[in-house]
């Protein structure tokens, strides 16, 4: 989608800005003894009630209103009787459309007490994905987003969840541009057009590489390969000749 009118750039702020109140609802809520579920219909109160409804369920009939991925999981985990407890590790990844927008983001959990190397996964998985947003400018290359994270992963001795990737979004959850790596791309040519709307969205891992099921009859839920710690920051956003005009903060 490229942002052509003042009509489409508040109709993607106003789901964007819903979608990062769920996500920060949610977190807030997260304490050990609460369940997914509880959780997720946390998140579906805050989209339902502002007449919103949830992406997943909406283009891929997701068995839940948002995705909720617990230690082992890196993504699209389901909600369920799943309970939380003290040092876990969530990632809570609320899309959802109203009006014909559509918006997305996510942010990676950690419940207290936690060891020290995940506090610094958590930290720095915020700071890759700020690190990706940096590279955002109207005529810049794409592959600027993912050279800048794949060297900030690097240098920080994380690795990159390489199948999962970034997505343009806007009238429809999954759109062009298509497969935005947040890892170093060498057939990556395209450039950032004004207007465009896309997200970032990368999978920092203190070892995973890779993002697959289980093969348990779970179609929806991925796991790390190697098992492996994992988070997920997420921001939908225009390109603007000034930067990132970001979609998806709650306030």
């Amino acid at each position: 989608m490229i942002v052509s009118t003042e009509e489409e750039l508040a109709g993607l702020k106003a789901i964007g800005r819903l979608c990062a109140q769920a996500v920060d609802a949610m977190g807030k809520a997260l304490e050990p003894g609460i369940t997914t579920l509880e959780l997720d219909r946390i998140g579906r109160r805050i989209l339902e009630d502002a007449g919103a409804q949830s992406a997943p369920e909406f283009c891929y009939q997701f068995p839940g209103a948002t995705c909720i991925s617990v230690n082992e999981e890196v993504a699209h985990g389901i909600p369920g009787a799943r309970v939380i407890a003290a040092g876990d590790l969530v990632n809570i990844d609320v899309s959802a459309v109203k009006d014909g927008f559509f918006g997305d983001t996510g942010s990676s959990f950690a419940v207290p007490p936690v060891k020290r190397e995940i506090e610094k996964l958590v930290r720095d998985g915020r700071r890759a994905l700020w690190t990706g947003l940096q590279q955002v400018k109207t005529g810049r290359p794409i592959a600027n987003i993912g050279n800048a994270i794949g060297a900030f992963a690097k240098k920080n001795r994380y690795t990159l969840i390489t199948n999962l990737a970034s997505h343009g979004v806007g009238r429809s959850l999954h759109e062009e541009p298509t497969e935005v790596s947040t890892w170093p791309d060498p057939d990556e040519t395209r450039h950032m057009e004004e207007g465009l709307v896309f997200t970032i969205e990368p999978f920092l891992s203190l070892g995973g590489t890779w993002a697959e099921d289980a093969g348990n009859g779970d179609p929806w839920t991925l796991y790390s390969d190697p098992k492996a710690p994992t988070v997920q920051f997420e921001h939908t956003f225009v390109v603007t000749r000034n930067g990132p005009l970001i979609l998806t903060l709650a306030d």
